[in-house]
């Protein structure tokens, strides 16, 4: 198979150094800066009218890893491919964030979980859109979990409800 080529259109800045500074998620209030390079600015036309981008780029420090990952509070390992492991077969990453502000190629950002001088590969518009139920696999059993835990601990009865995009944060904080 032809080996696949991409080329850096940019450089994302963040206050992560390393991998254990960074959030292992997307979403929160942390912010940064996207500087898309010169010859690809006339590709942000109209982007300032998105709340939300997605920002696909490179895991240039991720070392390649197993196909089977066991995720932070997880006991039994799960299929890379069903997690937001860095460690992939290719090492690309795809991360939700708010665009706060657009001047001169500079994207102001909050939400970043990716390292200082990630490689941009990409931007597209986040459009929130998805027909029927919204399944989350082994997250779901996870949720269930963390559930019953807070019940068990003298919590409020709490009863596992369909999934909805507010509940994104309560799921992966184990």
């Amino acid at each position: 198979m032809n080996d696949i080529v991409f080329r850096a259109i940019g450089v994302i800045r963040t206050p992560f150094g390393g991998p254990g500074d960074a959030p292992r998620r997307p979403g929160g209030t942390e912010r940064g800066e996207v500087e898309v390079f010169p010859e690809f600015r006339d590709g942000l036309k109209e982007i300032e009218g998105f709340s939300h981008i997605l920002l696909v780029f490179h895991l240039h420090r991720s070392e390649g890893g197993s196909l089977l990952t066991r995720p932070p509070g997880e006991t039994v390992p799960h299929g890379v491919f069903a997690t937001r492991s860095p460690h992939r077969p290719n090492p690309i990453g795809v991360s939700p964030v708010r665009l706060v502000s657009v001047d001169d190629g500079i994207l102001t950002v909050e939400g970043v979980d990716m390292l200082d001088g990630t490689p941009l590969l990409d931007i597209k518009p986040y459009i929130p859109y998805v027909r029927g139920e919204v399944r989350l696999g082994w997250l779901d059993e996870a949720r269930r979990r963390v559930s019953a835990g807070r019940a068990n601990a003298g919590g409020a009865d709490v009863a596992v409800r369909p999934f909805t995009m507010d509940d994104h944060e309560e799921v992966l904080n184990l």
